[in-house]
């Protein structure tokens, strides 16, 4: 992949990639997630599906998504600053994606702020459409998150 010294590969995420991960949390998001509520998604979260880009020995993005019946729910995307607009991203929403077809999910929704441009695009890209706003959805500034959908059947 241009611009990307080593091989990037998607993997399931693992307890050990959680201090990776919540240093992405905290350089993407302006009310990360904790350590504790990662683990509780990875260990006692039966719905939830989480996965890592590993770049040699570190993680340098990750995706997860709960798994309800039909329907797939993005729960977050995020890639470390570094390794932005590599790709990455796109890898991580494209395993998704093709995990939940594996398991019999019709449709993926997630939610993403109104100014976030940038992630809008990215799934645009993989065919999600904006379905509707959530007014003042998010807490640390009363932004409307944009809701979007992705049905394939």
């Amino acid at each position: 992949m241009k611009g990307i010294d080593k091989e990037i590969d998607i993997v399931n995420t693992e307890n050990w990639h959680i201090d990776d991960i919540i240093v992405i949390e905290k350089l993407s998001f302006t009310i990360p997630w904790t350590k504790n509520a990662f683990l509780q998604e990875l260990q006692n979260n039966k719905f939830a599906v989480y996965l890592s880009a590993k770049m040699g020995d570190r993680i340098v993005g990750y995706a997860g998504m709960w798994k309800i019946f039909d329907e797939g729910h993005i729960t977050n995307v995020a890639v470390h600053p570094e390794f932005r607009r590599m790709g990455i991203g796109s890898m991580l929403l494209e395993r998704l994606i093709n995990l939940a077809k594996r398991d019999g999910i019709t449709k993926m929704t997630l939610e993403v702020r109104q100014s976030n441009k940038a992630a809008q695009a990215l799934y645009k890209k993989y065919g999600f459409k904006a379905a509707g706003i959530r007014k003042e959805y998010y807490a640390d500034n009363g932004e409307d998150a944009v809701i979007m959908w992705n049905e394939w059947l």
